[in-house]
């Protein structure tokens, strides 16, 4: 008997589904096999395993001489596994508040936070980071009485910064995860953050630990350091500058130093006032309470970000005064349109302008006058007529080639431009050729005079050096970069002249540092605010063959004084003294300083000597002595003497002398020198038995150490001199 015929249907019907079935199955197992295997196997072997991160060596952040400026310390990161404690609650009879409170209470948490964390669903969950070691073995102490499992601790590291806010803004901050947030560390994060490691072990379904299993540990590879072209020494040689200049002249919004090699560009130094601790960037700036402080809000950050965050010195733009007026005479000396020997008259500029444009000084006051002597003056209306001579397209294409209307790509985020119109007209120029109407960087202006100091070539400000591995070999370097030529060295040579005559004998004589060649060239600006001025002083040394640039920038200054040439050049020759003696710059000294009586020598070392040895040694280096206790038989001996060995002080100084039986240094109260001449505060030192350290000349302006401050007899007492007559 046959099958029926509905039968046979329904039994193909089955067949061709089962058949599909199979067919499908085999296509859906091949394509995970073949097609999504490699990726599914990697999706299991991170189901099954715990896998905790370890943090990689953030690179260290060091100066162009190795000295470390931002490094790790280590600390260690706290993990949980919700799933494994919740059972090693049960194998060891705890409770989940006993457990949470144990947590919470020694790591300083939150109690809800902690017990949200115990009841999630997960392999792991960070419970707090950055723990130093004292407080993790506090942990491990407390976990292993109660033998609670599912508690991890893993190496990790904390940036520190020794020198808390020195060059703040160049090294940057860190957020909480290591991760670069401002400055190199953010600039270079690609290279210094490193590649995390793991470390893996097994667990089952439920996120559980499984019986024996093995762990296995991905070392992380440590980040590069940067080496920076910043000195630190230089750097805190600018960094005290600044403040002491914020201070004594009451400024309100802060300042700029900058320090670069005109050769290369290198900058050496570059400090923006306020700053902050890199340690604590999220600290209340000037002016606001801890109390009320959130500096990780959204107005906190805003705050922050206007204020102690701002870097001025590549963010901030401002009208350059009299400084640009080199700018000014670059192009007429270079267009052939001048030369040292043209003539200006100092008197108001009148053309079809609503009103005459007169000079920053009594109309009239400079008289008739070479090309040498208008800059000195600083004046006005000579610089107005070079302008001219040069025209408004040749003007504003030197503008341009100096760089002004181009930022510098320095190696810093935030970076600004000068701001020119956008269709300069005649008048534009005329105000254009003494600074004003017209704004432009500090990082802008420095680039432009180490241009004019180097013979012509206008350099990239070069902040990154290289960068080197662990083991200290250079991995990659940054070479110097020469954007283009501007002048030509004849033009070069004759302004450098020119701005070295302007401290020996022009408005920036409060530069004066003797030994040194020092050029440069004052300005004061008015901004758009009225009566909030700007007072800057651009210079560069020695003259003859440059080693550094120096910009000094004061942003209302609210003291006595405000203009450029009786503020901020003091500020160049603190600087020059300090830095151009630390880089060992021989001093060569002129007949105006052998006629101020500021030669100077370097006390020697007599100390162990007999008193004849000593004296004799002193009289040979040209300093005077006096010997302070016995000089018999047993005190023969010099024991100490003041001031120390190495000193510098001007010849004829008295060095004084105790033998072995001495008692303690005689004490002296410090005399008041404010308003002196070099000689009269000199020969008040001496009355008082202390020496001086002379800075710059005219009348003194501050001393070292305040007047009624006991000192040793012998000290040095540094004070600086400023001429205050005609400054601009």
């Amino acid at each position: 008997m046959g099958i029926d015929k509905g039968v046979r249907i329904r039994m193909l019907a089955l067949l061709f589904i089962f058949t599909f079935a199979i067919l499908a199955l085999a296509i859906r197992v091949g394509y995970l096999q073949f097609i999504q295997g490699e990726s599914l196997s990697e999706m299991a072997f991170r189901q099954q395993n715990l896998g905790m991160d370890i943090s990689p060596k953030r690179g260290a952040i060091l100066d162009r001489n190795g000295d470390e400026l931002a490094v790790n310390v280590p600390v260690e990161t706290l993990t949980i596994s919700p799933n494994e404690i919740r059972k090693s609650i049960l194998d060891n009879k705890l409770t989940k508040d006993e457990v949470v409170r144990m947590l919470a209470d020694t790591l300083g948490l939150d109690r809800d936070s902690v017990a949200d964390k115990l009841d999630k669903d997960s392999i792991y969950e960070i419970l707090i980071k950055k723990i130093d070691k004292q407080l993790a073995d506090e942990v491990r102490e407390s976990i292993s009485q109660i033998k609670l499992r599912g508690v991890y601790f893993t190496e990790d590291t904390k940036r520190f910064y020794q020198n808390k806010n020195l060059a703040a803004h160049v090294i940057g901050a860190t957020g909480v995860d290591n991760q670069g947030l401002s400055g190199i560390e953010f600039v270079m994060e690609e290279y210094i953050k490193g590649v995390p490691g793991k470390i893996m072990g097994e667990v089952d379904a439920k996120n559980r630990e499984v019986p024996l299993r093995r762990e296995e540990r991905v070392e992380p590879q440590d980040g590069y350091n940067v080496v920076l072209t910043i000195d630190s020494t230089i750097q805190y040689y600018a960094t005290k500058a600044l403040e002491k200049a914020i201070e004594e002249n009451d400024v309100r919004r802060g300042g700029v130093i900058i320090i670069m090699d005109p050769k290369n560009g290198d900058i050496l130094a570059l400090v923006s006032k306020p700053d902050f601790d890199l340690n604590d960037p999220f600290a209340p700036p000037p002016g606001y309470f801890p109390d009320t402080w959130n500096g990780r809000s959204a107005e906190g950050v805003e705050i922050l970000n206007s204020t102690v965050w701002r870097n001025k010195a590549i963010m901030d733009t401002y009208e350059p005064g009299s400084t640009f007026k080199a700018i000014t005479a670059s192009a007429g000396l270079e267009e052939g349109t001048i030369s040292l020997d043209s003539t200006f008259v100092c008197k108001p500029f009148v053309g079809y302008y609503s009103k005459p444009i007169n000079c920053w000084t009594t109309s009239g006051s400079h008289g008739t006058q070479d090309l040498t002597h208008a800059v000195y003056n600083s004046c006005n209306p000579a610089f107005m007529r070079i302008a001219l001579s040069v025209g408004v397209d040749a003007f504003y294409r030197y503008v341009r080639d100096f760089g002004f209307y181009d930022k510098t790509d320095i190696s810093l985020p935030g970076e600004t431009r000068g701001i020119f119109q956008a269709q300069p007209k005649e008048l534009d120029m005329l105000v254009a050729s003494f600074g004003q109407r017209f704004t432009v960087t500090p990082i802008q202006m420095i680039t432009a005079y180490a241009a004019v100091a180097n013979g012509g070539s206008l350099m990239k400000p070069r902040l990154i050096k290289e960068l080197t591995d662990s083991d200290g070999n250079v991995v990659m370097t940054f070479n110097p970069e020469t954007i283009r030529k501007v002048i030509s060295k004849e033009t070069s040579e004759e302004l450098r002249t020119i701005l070295e005559g302007v401290v020996t004998e022009g408005t920036g004589r409060n530069a004066y540092v003797s030994g040194f060649r020092v050029a440069g060239k004052t300005g004061t600006s008015e901004t758009v605010d009225a009566g909030r001025y700007i007072a800057s002083f651009c210079s560069f040394a020695p003259a003859d063959n440059p080693a550094i640039c120096a910009l000094i920038m004061l942003d209302e200054p609210m003291g006595e004084e405000y203009m450029g040439g009786a503020i901020a050049a003091p500020v160049a020759q603190m600087l020059f003294e300090d830095i151009l003696t630390y880089l060992k710059i021989e001093r060569e000294y002129t007949e105006r300083d052998r006629k101020a009586l500021i030669r100077e020598a370097l006390a020697p070392e007599v100390r162990g000597m007999s008193v004849s040895e000593a004296t004799k040694t002193l009289k040979d280096a040209g300093l005077d002595y006096k010997v302070i206790g016995e000089k018999g038989e047993t005190g023969k001996k010099v024991a100490m003497q003041m001031p120390p060995a190495d000193s510098r002080i001007p010849l004829k100084s008295t060095i004084f002398l105790y033998t072995e039986k001495s008692d303690e240094p005689m004490m002296v109260a410090v005399p008041d020198l404010q308003n002196k001449t070099v000689y009269e505060a000199t020969e008040t030192l001496k009355r008082y038995n202390l020496n001086i350290r002379i800075n710059g000349l005219g009348v003194a302006k501050s001393q070292s150490v305040q007047p009624d401050v006991l000192v040793a007899e012998g000290s040095i007492i540094e004070v600086s001199f400023i001429y205050t007559d005609n400054i601009e």
